[in-house]
């Protein structure tokens, strides 16, 4: 019985592509975040130096 139920199990493959396309969107949002934070320290930078042009040419 419990046999079966193993080789069975290992034979199922159901459920394997859900599994796939999970670890895709997962991969795809990993990216997506670090995308995120590298343009938002880019636009962080630009803003700061921005500022300092500003504060340097009212004072």
């Amino acid at each position: 019985m419990m046999k079966t139920f193993w080789i069975r199990f290992w034979k199922e493959t159901e459920g394997q592509d859900l599994v796939e396309y999970a670890l895709i969107v997962a991969a795809i949002a990993l990216a997506m975040v670090a995308a995120v934070r590298g343009v938002v320290t880019a636009l962080n930078s630009l803003y700061e130096s921005i500022a300092a042009g500003l504060a340097f040419t009212s004072s």
